[in-house]
């Protein structure tokens, strides 16, 4: 009989079958797509490797960067050794972003002091909302009881403050603006990533391709720990711990449920979950990534973030694609794009093409040789409030099945670091799980 099966190839999967593995268990990983990596992954287009959308991560992300490490890819990954984010504005204007070596919060003051798309008296304010932030206690439940905007407003934030400052980090980390984001996962992105290390907003991301980074290279880690991996496996019923997919149906002693809200939710046998968590209700929030392939360099820095514009932040991906003949590949990342799953690509092209180029001095006479979009309307669940009540935690009411994925109960958002965290705490339930306890007392 097979011990364990893990259910699901994403990153929260990958994590607990590696976990599980080391400590001794007969693993088996069943993922329904022709590939690892769950929702971070790679296509061929038009003669380049192109990320389906731009991930990043932070110092903070100990969890995801422990797991890099296990998988032999931190070499394909950069991190800034100090946080520096260029902030463009319309006519080429670029404010910075930067730490400095003092303690938190004040490793930022310089630059907030000089924050151009604040007004002075905005920046006074935000003296205001940090030193709230600070006294906010990330157990308390009443944080998931309002929106991260009404609190900043409560708090002397206005209209600018948010546009120009506060959803330059909740768009990309919460994939909701602050007006419809939870408070409390707001606080756990501000208070983790800029309040308590100075070091832990340092931006890392992908040099290389994500496929290589995560899916090519848990491949290889999977085999090296013994994994038995089906890659195509659609699973179409759990019952107990019996996993029925188009291979058969495998009796396990351990189910690993890691797959997303939606799918789990058609997964999960009756009576699996505490009464009123239902994770439909979690609802979803899409990103659209926009890519452009200029005829020469166009920007100048691996990455920014942009105010006063549609464009939220744009990433150089030239060197991991493969383009070659001087050119320059920018990938544009809209985070909470409700308004733009809809649109076409003509549309995207005009009204984006237009904004680089305010944003963008050199994009101007440039040709663009090709655009594309690729759209996650799925992209991860809807972080608003009301969110906490249905992320179960890992373990379920089923003895032997347990539940990963960046959408349950890690106290974090929906990211990679949620994920891989997820895939940890999953496999470290099983472990200790009272069904193994007796097990391996009878054993």
């Amino acid at each position: 009989m097979t011990r364990t099966v893990v259910v699901g190839g994403g990153l929260a999967g990958i994590t607990a079958a590696l976990e599980l593995a080391a400590a001794g268990e007969s693993v088996t990983l069943l993922e329904a797509r022709s590939r690892l990596g769950g929702a971070t992954f790679s296509i061929e287009r038009d003669g380049l490797w192109v990320d389906n959308g731009q991930h990043v991560f932070l110092r903070c992300c100990t969890a995801y960067r422990d797991l890099l490490e296990r998988l032999a890819a931190t070499e394909q990954t950069t991190l800034q050794r100090r946080l520096a984010i260029p902030v463009l504005r319309p006519g080429g204007r670029v404010d910075w972003l930067r730490r400095t070596g003092l303690p938190a919060p004040f490793h930022l003051g310089v630059s907030i002091a000089r924050f151009g798309p604040l007004p002075p008296r905005d920046r006074l304010r935000l003296l205001t909302a940090i030193r709230a932030l600070q006294r906010l206690s990330l157990e308390d439940p009443a944080l998931d009881d309002v929106t991260f905007g009404d609190w900043l407003a409560q708090h002397g934030q206005r209209e600018r403050a948010l546009s120009a400052l506060w959803d330059l980090i909740a768009l990309p980390t919460l994939n909701l603006s602050a007006k419809d984001a939870s408070l409390a996962l707001a606080a756990v992105v501000f208070k983790t990533g800029l309040l308590e290390d100075p070091g832990a907003a340092d931006v890392g991301w992908a040099k290389v391709p994500l496929q290589q980074v995560h899916g090519d290279a848990a491949t290889r880690a999977l085999a090296g720990a013994g994994v038995q991996v089906h890659l195509g496996a659609r699973v179409g019923a759990i019952a107990g711990t019996t996993v029925a997919w188009d291979g058969g149906a495998i009796d396990a002693s351990t189910v690993v449920l890691a797959v997303p809200h939606d799918a789990a939710a058609d997964l999960l046998p009756a009576g699996a979950l505490p009464s009123g968590t239902e994770p439909r209700r979690l609802g979803v929030s899409p990103i659209v990534n926009l890519h452009l392939v200029y005829d020469r360099p166009v920007l100048r820095h691996p990455f920014a973030a942009a105010v006063d514009s549609p464009v939220q932040w744009v990433f150089d991906r030239t060197a991991g694609s493969g383009l070659r003949d001087g050119g320059q590949y920018l990938a544009v990342s809209l985070s909470g794009a409700d308004a733009y799953t809809e649109s076409t690509v003509d549309e995207l092209r005009a009204r984006f093409v237009e904004a680089l180029g305010e944003l963008l001095p050199e994009a101007g006479p440039a040709e663009i040789v090709s655009f594309f979009v690729t759209r996650e309307p799925r992209a991860t669940f809807r972080g608003v409030p009301g969110t906490a009540a249905h992320r179960p935690g890992p373990a379920t009411n089923v003895p032997g099945l347990y539940l990963a994925g960046a959408w349950t109960d890690t106290g974090w958002p929906a990211t990679m670091e949620g994920a891989v965290r997820s895939g940890l705490a999953a496999a470290r339930a099983a472990l200790g799980g009272e069904h193994r306890t007796r097990e391996r007392g009878a054993a």
